[in-house]
C-alpha cells in the first residue's frame, strides 16, 4: 500500500488527511499488544466525513495508521505540548496512557518508518502547497482532526465540538482564524474554542508560513458530533454527519472565497 494518496483539485484549499488510515504493516501489527491492535486513536472516517465538502479541494491523505507513525508529529521527536500529556512521533500509548506495545519500536525502526511513512507524506504535502501557491498564489491547509471528547488523560472535562488551532495566531492570516472561528461560534448547537487543548500539531506549526502565502489551520472535530458513540465500532453517523457537513462547506467555502483578498498578506 502507498504511504499518502492525493487527490489533485483546482481550488486554493488543501485538506490534510494525517490520522484517517488504519494501514499496519503485518510485522509492526505483531508488536502490537490487543489494545493496540484495535486503534482506537484512529480519526474514524474524517476523509468520509470530508469527502466533497469542497469541490475542488485537493487532498492529502495517510493510509497508514498513527501508531506506525504519526504524521502530525515532530520528525525530531520533540513534544508539541511541552509538560503536558500527550503522544509521540511513535507513540508508546493510546490516548488514555495505556501501553499499546508488547514490543516497542527501537530507534532504527522508528527512523526506518519516518523515512517510509513520515517522509513521503510530507512530501506530498508540500508539493501539493507549492502547487496550490503557484496557481493562486497562496494555499490555505485545512488540517482535518478528530478525537473523542472525553479523554481525561489528554484534558479535563468535554472537549468542545470545534477546537480551531492556530497556534495563538502565528500560522495563518487573521482574517482566516477569525472567519473559521465566527461561523463555528454561529453553528447552532455547537460549541467551539480556539486555541484550546489543540494549538495546532506539527503539520500546522510547520507549513502555517502566511509571509511565503502559505497559511495553516488544524481543526479537531469532537468524534460526538458525526459517530453514533466514541467506542468501537465507531459508527459513522450519517444523520449527524449530514448536519455538520453542512457547516464544514460553509467552513471551506468561506476560506476558498477569501484566499484571493489574502495575497500579498501575512
Amino acid at each position: 500500500m502507498t504511504p499518502v494518496e492525493v487527490h489533485q483539485g483546482d481550488s486554493p484549499i488543501v485538506l490534510g488527511l494525517p490520522h484517517t488510515g488504519t494501514y499496519v504493516p503485518a510485522d509492526i501489527q505483531a508488536k502490537l499488544n490487543a489494545l493496540g491492535q484495535g486503534l482506537d486513536d484512529t480519526d474514524w472516517h474524517i476523509h468520509t466525513l470530508y469527502d466533497g465538502v469542497l469541490p475542488g479541494a485537493t487532498t492529502v491523505r495517510a493510509t497508514f495508521h498513527r501508531y506506525v507513525i504519526d504524521a502530525n508529529r515532530d520528525p525530531s521527536g520533540q513534544s508539541l505540548y511541552p509538560g503536558q500529556n500527550t503522544t509521540g512521533l511513535v507513540p508508546l500509548t493510546d490516548f488514555d496512557g495505556q501501553d499499546i506495545w508488547d514490543v516497542p519500536p527501537t530507534g532504527a525502526e522508528v527512523e526506518a518508518r519516518r523515512q517510509a511513512f513520515h517522509a513521503p507524506y510530507h512530501a506530498a504535502l508540500q508539493a501539493e502547497l507549492e502547487r496550490v501557491r503557484d496557481r493562486h498564489g497562496i494555499a490555505i491547509l485545512y488540517d482535518c482532526h478528530s478525537i473523542r471528547s472525553h479523554i481525561p488523560f489528554l484534558f479535563d472535562g468535554t472537549l468542545p465540538d470545534f477546537n480551531i488551532g492556530t497556534n495563538l495566531g502565528t500560522t495563518c492570516a487573521a482574517q482566516i482564524e477569525a472567519a473559521v472561528q465566527s461561523l463555528c461560534q454561529m453553528a447552532e448547537g455547537y460549541s467551539t474554542t480556539t486555541n484550546g487543548r489543540f494549538k495546532g500539531g506539527w503539520t500546522t506549526r510547520h507549513y502555517g508560513r502566511p509571509a511565503e502565502g502559505l497559511h495553516a489551520i488544524q481543526m479537531e472535530l469532537a468524534q460526538s458530533t458525526y459517530l453514533t458513540d466514541e467506542a468501537a465500532p465507531w459508527t459513522f453517523n450519517e444523520a449527524k454527519a449530514a448536519r455538520l457537513r453542512g457547516h464544514l462547506t460553509n467552513i471551506l467555502t468561506t476560506l476558498a472565497n477569501l484566499a484571493p483578498d489574502l495575497k500579498g498578506t501575512s
